[in-house]
């Protein structure tokens, strides 16, 4: 089946307010790079149909065929102290979580500390949040209508391939756009979120394998998170960075 376009005009008039002003390209290298060249203002996005050099966390290659995905990034300047922005990642993956479930009529999407979006243990979206002088960059990539010999890896999946279904990307991205704007107001009127976070995470109380930057790897439990983003362990270590490894199942490496 042929996948729908991406329509600046279908998005656009499917939005809730006027804080979002999303622009659609056919192909760019990363809708991160494009955006952060632009010297963009609050509530600018780009999204586009093929990236020829996505990128995620720690500089991994994002590879995804033309039109299966939904690939995007945006700007935004939260009114929160500097120290708490980490969860911003967070809240974007919770953000996505829940429109998936909702879109899907199931409760299958969680969040995988800190950046992934999972179902039934298997990636299904990725979230790179990059700092500048006065705000945030946020670049998300989801597997829509990928096929199977598409993945790019084995833990890897799509929405299609999990749930049978065929979302419209259009609707998605103007449904997490408009939850996101709640909840983005929420968390600047100083709400704590996290426990939306918790009831969506499928990392907490799992036996976790964290590898840290440097080498340095920790087998524990993930116990919390806080309102800085941070996962804390049943050991009482307090993670802000790494790669989170569920033991009980490597798939969702």
């Amino acid at each position: 089946m042929k996948p729908e376009l991406l329509q600046e005009s279908v998005i656009t008039s499917a939005l809730s307010d006027g804080y979002w002003r999303v622009s659609v390209l056919d192909e760019v290298d990363s809708t991160q790079n494009y955006l952060r060249a632009s010297n963009p203002n609050i509530g600018d996005l780009i999204t586009a149909e093929y990236q020829s050099e996505g990128r995620g966390r720690l500089d991994r290659k994002f590879e995804a065929k033309k039109s299966s995905a939904l690939l995007f990034s945006f700007f935004i300047e939260p009114k929160r102290d500097r120290s708490e922005l980490g969860f911003l990642t967070l809240l974007m993956g919770a953000t996505i979580a829940k429109v998936l479930n909702e879109m899907t009529n199931t409760d299958l999407f969680g969040c995988k500390w800190p950046n992934d979006i999972l179902c039934n243990q298997r990636k299904i979206a990725g979230i790179l949040a990059e700092r500048n002088e006065t705000g945030v960059i946020i670049g998300v990539g989801i597997n829509v209508s990928t096929e199977r010999e598409e993945l790019p890896v084995s833990h890897a999946s799509s929405i299609f391939l999990e749930t049978g279904q065929r979302i419209d990307r259009n609707s998605l991205l103007a449904a997490i756009l408009n939850t996101l704007s709640l909840q983005l107001s929420d968390w600047e009127a100083g709400l704590d979120l996290t426990d939306t976070y918790r009831r969506l995470s499928s990392t907490l109380g799992e036996s976790v394998r964290i590898l840290l930057p440097g080498g340095a790897i920790i087998d524990s439990i993930a116990k919390d998170i806080d309102a800085t983003g941070a996962l804390h362990l049943i050991d009482g270590q307090i993670i802000t960075v790494g790669d989170v490894i569920h033991l009980d199942s490597k798939l969702a490496q």
